[in-house]
């Protein structure tokens, strides 16, 4: 399990998966979200602006991110 510390009060689904070196790209990001294969809290999430906070759980192709303040 991957955490990612935020800087500010959130950072976007997309930015989060470059971020963990889940994706190569941010345009790899869009590709893999729209297509409904990340997880947030355990529901399909297709939105790639997506705002994570304190305490979200990501999960993409058997990896898990968490988002710590």
């Amino acid at each position: 399990m991957e955490e990612i510390k935020l800087r500010d009060d959130f950072i976007k689904l997309g930015q989060a998966l470059k971020a963990a070196n889940l994706v190569d790209s941010g345009v790899m990001a869009k590709l893999v979200i729209q297509d409904g294969l990340v997880t947030v809290n355990g529901e399909v999430e297709t939105r790639r602006g997506k705002k994570l906070t304190d305490g979200d759980v990501v999960s993409f192709e058997g990896e898990t991110i968490i988002i710590k303040k």
